[in-house]
């Protein structure tokens, strides 16, 4: 189903929820910015990037202290954490949607879930608590979620790469169980193309080609589905 957006006489409010491979670290660009860049050239109305958070990850530090943005002249807010994932997003969403007053959710989680903290079945559980709290402080909330991608582990870990493959199917489950016209909740495609010894540096967080396919999935999704924009063009 496609649902058509009419926000031409209001700001769209984004904002950014996810773990690190959204917060980024110290001297990153962060698909954050990517995405900004391309809603600022192809986006027809007027928008904001909003969040309650806005640092990127020290890595030294292991602390989300740092402004060291490879580009800092951009809305830097997000949600998003280094080691966060659903269920330490689900009890914030509420209070960030409300206070920053966002339209549209773009998502990234569930890498570090099914790594460290819960299984594929525990962590959709955990994606339905999401949504009913955003919903809950926003009733027409947009959502945009992105699939786990496989990392470096799920190349030696065959258990793990099992857990991503099983959430990735109950998320695309959730996702159609939970979209509503009022409240539209969109499966994003994996970001085109995206190689793991291409698009990251480390097995799993992007570099700068990693970073434009993320946001480029988000972008696809939004312009196929709502009109939002225009297909993002890869560099």
């Amino acid at each position: 189903m496609v649902y058509a957006i009419h926000d031409d006489d209001r700001m769209l409010r984004f904002m950014p929820v996810g773990d690190s491979m959204t917060i980024g670290s110290a001297g990153e660009h962060t698909w954050r910015y990517r995405m900004w860049q391309h809603l600022r050239d192809t986006y027809g109305g007027p928008f904001r990037i909003v969040g309650p958070r806005e640092t990127l990850h020290d890595k030294a530090a292991d602390a989300p202290t740092s402004y060291d943005y490879a580009d800092p002249d951009f809305p830097r807010a997000h949600l998003a954490g280094w080691g966060e994932g659903w269920q330490h997003m689900a009890p914030l969403i509420a209070d960030a949607v409300r206070s920053c007053r966002a339209d549209v959710l773009l998502v990234s989680l569930g890498l570090i879930d099914l790594g460290f903290y819960t299984n594929a079945e525990q962590t959709e559980e955990n994606v339905r608590r999401f949504v009913t709290h955003a919903r809950e402080a926003n009733p027409r909330i947009r959502t945009v979620v992105l699939p786990v991608i496989p990392n470096v582990r799920a190349e030696s870990d065959a258990a793990f790469a099992a857990e991503v493959t099983r959430f990735n199917e109950l998320l695309a489950k959730t996702v159609a169980d939970l979209d509503e016209p009022r409240s539209p909740l969109l499966l994003a495609s994996p970001p085109p193309s995206y190689d793991i010894h291409h698009d990251t540096y480390d097995g799993t967080h992007p570099n700068a080609s990693g970073e434009h396919r993320i946001a480029a999935a988000f972008a696809e999704a939004m312009y196929q589905a709502w009109g939002l924009g225009e297909p993002y063009q890869l560099p």
